[in-house]
C-alpha cells in the first residue's frame, strides 16, 4: 500500500489560491480500472482510491504516513512562473 503527499494544486480556473497551503495524502491504485460490462463504466474494487487526506504541512503528512507504515513518495511542488506584461501588449 504505497501513497503520494502533495501539495494541494491551485484551482485553474480562479487566480485565488485559497486552500492551496494543504498537503494531500492519496493512495496509489492497486488494480487497473476495467470497464462494466453492462452500463460501459470503468470502476474498480479498490476503495483506497477514494481516500483523500488533507494535511496542514508536508511534516504532519510524514509523520502520519510513518506513524501507519505506510509507503509514501512526495511529489514536490511545480515552480509558480509569472508571465508579466502589459494589457497593451494584448494589441501589438
Amino acid at each position: 500500500m504505497a501513497a503520494r503527499i502533495y501539495q494541494n494544486p491551485m484551482n485553474a480556473m480562479q487566480s485565488g489560491r485559497a486552500l492551496t497551503d494543504k498537503w494531500m495524502l492519496e493512495f496509489e491504485p492497486s488494480e487497473a480500472r476495467k470497464a462494466d460490462a453492462l452500463t460501459g463504466w470503468a470502476g474498480s474494487g479498490d476503495t483506497q482510491r477514494q481516500v483523500q487526506m488533507k494535511f496542514p504541512n508536508v511534516e504532519a503528512a510524514k509523520a502520519y504516513a510513518d506513524k501507519y507504515g505506510i509507503a509514501y513518495s512526495i511529489v514536490p511542488t511545480p515552480n509558480k512562473t509569472l508571465k508579466i506584461q502589459a494589457y497593451a501588449d494584448n494589441f501589438r
